[in-house]
């Protein structure tokens, strides 16, 4: 079987790992070419992932007839266009989230996708690849919790680093904490319950990070919403966890009751010393989702193979965009604000 050539643009953090996972751990797939602004970038992939192709622009990448399909891993402006560029040139798509910034134009694209039917398109919500979440959820479909009544996500960064995304926030634009870091949970709570947001309602501060708001951001963020059933979901984010990277999910149910992920728990080490009771945590989301991101871009490769649509769609980016926009505009106008009727 020949191999699926990829072209990727972006290598920065997130895109490191992406590559890195593509390069090295993902069975039919190979990393044929690259995409980035940045000089070093480039070299990186040169020189320690052996990328023969690297380019300082996107489009001359995607021009490559060689390609079959584009992983995009750019700053989220940017992802609306190229995602409309590379299903133009007739390749296969896997995105990072968001789909976009901009609601309209997220719209327009979704209803594009239509017609690329024999094109896969998938967006990177990762943690519906995570092992842990992935056992819950099929506890939640076995009916083992009842009804869903309440859910209960934090997604909190460690605090060390914290002063690079202040320095980032002074010079970009990340769409704000609800739709740069909430919309994971957002998108979680739509996946386990199968409903709809009908209302948000939002606080957020800067208490750790005052110079935050000369930039309009927060370093945290919190949202009270109500689903269409009536389920309860509250939502945490920040950038400021003391101890390491912290996400958890909790769903409480009418028979019952699971959290994944209590504790950042980097093993299954217990300390006893005379600090007391020690548990080694978890330092960021690539050591926490490591599995999970080399299962999401396997999964798009094995659709593309076997000829099958993804399964999270544009549509999931769509709706969980839309929340997370309607949870910053109750944080802008201090209300709630409702979504069934008036964001879709």
């Amino acid at each position: 079987m020949n191999k699926i050539k990829i072209g990727q643009v972006g290598l920065g953090r997130l895109g490191q790992i992406h590559a890195t996972n593509i390069a090295n751990h993902i069975k039919n797939a190979e990393l044929y070419a690259v995409a980035s602004v940045s000089p070093d970038e480039l070299e990186y992939a040169k020189n320690e992932l052996n990328v023969e192709h690297c380019y300082s622009s996107y489009t001359n990448m995607i021009n490559n007839d060689m390609l079959d399909a584009v992983v995009i891993v750019s700053p989220s402006g940017f992802h609306e266009v190229q995602i409309s560029q590379a299903l133009d040139k007739g390749l296969h798509v896997f995105s990072e989230k968001p789909i976009g910034l901009e609601l309209d134009n997220i719209k327009k694209l979704v209803s594009k996708l239509d017609n690329y039917s024999n094109q896969v398109f998938q967006l990177g919500f990762m943690r519906r690849f995570d092992d842990s979440y992935l056992y819950a959820k099929e506890a939640v479909e076995r009916g083992d919790l009842g009804k869903i009544t309440t859910m209960r996500c934090y997604g909190i960064d460690p605090s060390k680093g914290l002063d690079s995304f202040i320095k980032f926030a002074e010079n970009s634009a990340s769409g704000g904490i609800f739709l740069d870091m909430s919309i994971h949970d957002i998108d979680l709570i739509r996946w386990f319950t199968g409903k709809e947001f009908s209302s948000v309602y939002s606080l957020g501060n800067n208490l750790a990070a005052p110079q935050l708001s000369d930039c309009n951001e927060l370093e945290t963020g919190a949202c009270l919403a109500e689903l269409e059933n009536g389920t309860i979901a509250y939502l945490l984010a920040g950038r400021n966890a003391q101890h390491g990277y912290h996400v958890e999910t909790e769903i409480i149910g009418t028979k019952g009751m699971l959290r994944i992920g209590n504790s950042p728990e980097k093993n299954l080490v217990t300390l006893y010393d005379e600090n007391g009771v020690v548990r080694p945590t978890s330092g960021h989301f690539p050591e926490r989702f490591k599995i999970a991101f080399i299962n999401e871009v396997t999964s798009f490769v094995d659709s593309i193979i076997n000829k099958e649509q993804a399964t999270i769609t544009g549509f999931d980016g769509l709706k969980s965009t839309e929340v997370a926009i309607a949870m910053q505009e109750s944080f802008d106008k201090k209300q709630v604000v409702h979504l069934v009727g008036e964001l879709t």
